[in-house]
């Protein structure tokens, strides 16, 4: 019935997407296994993409050649890139999105790429062979064989939803529990932990009152994610809304905290500290009179709106009338309440820099199941290991991307390196490098790696090529232009800005912080004419590279000088248990989590810089 597979990914989330459109672009023979084909790629959560370090982390995916980015825009009602007011290291872009055309887009450019079969039925165990994994086995017993396996379970495995006191099985609301997986891979020896999540009430659009409510537009100019010409800036935005809670709210909310499963001990996961439910926020921050309520569309023509920051897991009569407390809900309706659901995830220590399980040969595990929370923590997870499956394919070295190279390095070695006790999400102030690792630089950072892959196109290659060179140009142009004092003197005033007293190039006039690009098209007709023939992004990766030149030179020569550590390769048979030098939590610790690098070994908790020393005396031997 089945031809053996190369790659099976178990599960259609944004990681189980990615993970088998890029197994399959690479040439590998790729199943989808998902227990519903109508909720391939659903937006389980708010129906938004990108943010702070997040939306850096789309941008790399589609550098690669991913499709996040591209799906992202084509379904996005509105964007902003958050942070304009900071450094370009901060700047992130993130979009609200259409849920249903978003699920609908990824399903359709999975349909139309070669290489990927569908199977639509819950997947109870994996089929194992002289100790590695060589297959998977479904609900109604159908083995089906593959050279490996990618897991991207997001919360189903063994999933419980809780609201109030009520409990039922379930991966979703309305989509029931995975079972089976999580008991085989105990009993292999993998080891298994609990986390929970949450989501809020959606309800109907046409019952808020909107006056009451402070409206947030998208940019003026808005942008998109994807670097290739495919997508297209919106030319029309919806818009979000802003409003608050109130001690009215927070009394209400507590009248049921004696029914909260958080807090009468029946859910035993760890949630996200960093997206916490309104219950937590109200007991954790008992100061704060108001916290903040996101009113989001769900899409373009649908009337259902996410209440984004009143995640909860109540009892939907407590949510009920907390809710029309909230200025512009009084008069609200309710589709259906929140929830908060505990899933089964595998403490990622175990896994290799590839996302290949230690314990368990062609077996990779992306997304959730690894202990992340967040959609593009997922869906580059997915990309890294369906990358990673296809490379074991096909018996070439595998894709490991550096912490220097990408936040998509940082977040893998975040996770195996230190492991998380809580849901994690990324930051930009995880990334000791990201003044290097900006969102508009990720095409240069990782295109020709992806080219290099069979994953990004030849159209997406020569278009980095292009931005590269004209960059190059374009700065070296800067640096050649001079300005004199009687030029341009008259309009460094009118921009509040020091006059000068001999020549000078536009590259230093750059340097000031006053100045931009823009500004200095305005002190000179002929530069002006001349910056209209670049692109707006050949333009700002100019502006970026001159301004911080010297922070960016800095960086570069950590990078360098670190390189020997990450280059340092341990082989994976080294016995850290044998060298009695070591201190016991070291020894441990290094046993356990067993670095690949030197570089990897030195980020790991518990590690002294005296065990790194013998360490590296040892390995020197």
């Amino acid at each position: 019935m089945f031809p053996k597979y190369d790659v099976i990914v178990v599960g259609a989330g944004h990681a189980g997407c990615e993970a088998a459109h890029a197994a399959a672009k690479m040439g590998s023979s790729v199943l989808l296994c998902t227990m519903n084909m109508n909720t391939i790629a659903q937006m389980s959560c708010n129906p938004a993409m990108g943010g702070v370090a997040k939306g850096q982390i789309v941008r790399e995916i589609d550098a690669l050649g991913g499709l996040s980015g591209i799906i992202s825009d084509k379904s996005m009602i509105q964007f902003r890139m958050l942070n304009r007011s900071k450094g370009p290291a901060m700047w992130s872009p993130r979009t609200q999105n259409d849920r249903m055309r978003f699920a609908e887009e990824w399903r359709l450019a999975l349909e139309y790429t070669p290489n990927v079969d569908f199977w639509q039925e819950m997947i109870t165990g994996l089929l194992i062979k002289n100790g590695a994994v060589c297959g998977v086995r479904t609900g109604i017993g159908i083995e089906i064989e593959s050279k490996t396996v990618v897991l991207t379970n997001g919360t189903f495995l063994n999933g419980i939803i809780h609201i109030g006191e009520k409990q039922f099985g379930g991966g979703r609301t309305g989509e029931g529990a995975a079972k089976g997986i999580t008991e085989q891979l105990v009993s292999l020896g993998l080891e298994a932990g609990r986390m929970k999540t949450g989501t809020p009430p959606r309800v109907d659009g046409r019952s808020l009152d909107y006056s009451k409510m402070e409206e947030q537009l998208g940019d003026e100019h808005p942008e998109k994610f994807s670097y290739l010409d495919s997508t297209s800036p919106l030319q029309t935005q919806r818009s979000c809304w802003i409003t608050y809670t109130n001690k009215e709210v927070h009394q209400t909310l507590e009248t049921g905290f004696d029914r909260s499963p958080m807090f009468n001990g029946r859910i035993q996961g760890l949630g996200p500290r960093y997206c916490p439910s309104i219950e937590d926020k109200i007991n954790r921050f008992a100061e704060r009179d108001r916290h903040q309520i996101f009113v989001e569309p769900e899409g373009w023509n649908t009337v259902e709106i996410y209440v984004n920051g009143f995640s909860t897991s109540l009892p939907e009569d407590v949510q009920y009338a907390a809710m029309r407390k909230i200025p512009g809900f009084e008069q609200a309706k309710m589709f259906r309440p929140g929830y908060a659901i505990e899933y089964d995830f595998f403490p990622p220590t175990q896994l290799k820099l590839t996302l290949e399980t230690q314990a368990i040969p062609n077996l990779y595990f992306a997304g959730q199941i690894n202990g992340t929370t967040g959609y593009e923590e997922a869906a580059c997870q997915g990309l890294m290991a369906g990358i990673n499956a296809s490379l074991r394919v096909q018996e070439k070295e595998p894709l490991i991307l550096k912490r220097s190279e990408a936040y998509i390095g940082v977040l893998i070695d975040d996770l195996i390196t230190k492991g998380t006790e809580e849901p994690y999400r990324m930051f930009t102030s995880r990334a000791e490098f990201r003044l290097s690792l900006r969102q508009d630089n990720a095409d240069l950072r990782l295109t020709a790696l992806g080219h290099a892959l069979g994953l990004a196109s030849e159209e997406r290659f020569e278009k980095m090529n292009s931005k590269k060179s004209e960059t190059a140009k374009l700065v070296n142009d800067l640096k050649q232009k001079k300005f004199s004092p009687d030029a341009i003197n008259a309009g460094l005033e009118r921009l509040e800005t020091a006059t000068i007293t001999e020549k000078i190039s536009a590259e230093k006039l750059l340097k000031r912080p006053q100045l931009g690009i823009k500004e200095l098209a305005t002190l000179s007709d002929d530069l002006a004419e001349y910056l209209a023939k670049y692109p707006n992004e050949v333009i700002e990766q100019a502006e970026i590279q001159i301004k911080y030149e010297s922070y960016l030179e800095k960086e570069q020569l950590m990078v360098e000088k670190l390189a020997n550590m990450e280059d340092f390769k341990i082989t994976p048979t080294f016995d850290y248990l044998s060298i009695t030098a070591l201190s016991n939590e070291g020894r441990q610790k290094l046993h356990k989590i067993r670095p690949e690098t030197l570089g990897q070994a030195s980020r790991i908790s518990g590690v002294s810089p005296a065990d790194l020393s013998i360490l590296t005396v040892y390995l020197g031997r």
